[in-house]
């Protein structure tokens, strides 16, 4: 086994790498956030604010509060700096394996 990685080290590295790298931007683009709003918030705003007007008794327009705590605002801020984390650490492997894989190695 340790002759076949040795043998093939170069090959496992550089594919390693550009693995990584293929990885990190597919995930990169994934979560990245997307312009305007979805279907689905568009609607659950109009039935909130449809509520809203139903529970005060005006015709007016009130405005709406998030739908979102601050427990899970909280959450999904470190969810996502943690999914940035992640990605910079990919990267940098991913350069890595590729960098040490170019290396000419002395005998």
């Amino acid at each position: 086994m340790k002759e076949i990685f040795i043998k093939h080290q170069t090959i496992i590295f550089r594919s390693l790498g550009a693995l990584m790298f293929v990885v990190a931007f597919a995930m990169f683009f994934w979560t990245t956030p997307k312009e305007g709003l979805s279907e689905n918030e568009k609607a659950q705003r109009s039935i909130a604010r449809i509520e809203a007007r139903i529970a005060s008794g005006s015709s007016s327009a009130s405005k709406v509060k998030s739908s979102h705590s601050p427990i899970m605002q909280s959450y999904k801020d470190t969810q996502a700096k943690q999914m940035q984390y992640l990605l910079i650490l990919f990267m940098v492997f991913g350069a890595g394996f590729l960098g040490y894989s170019f290396v000419k190695k002395k005998d």
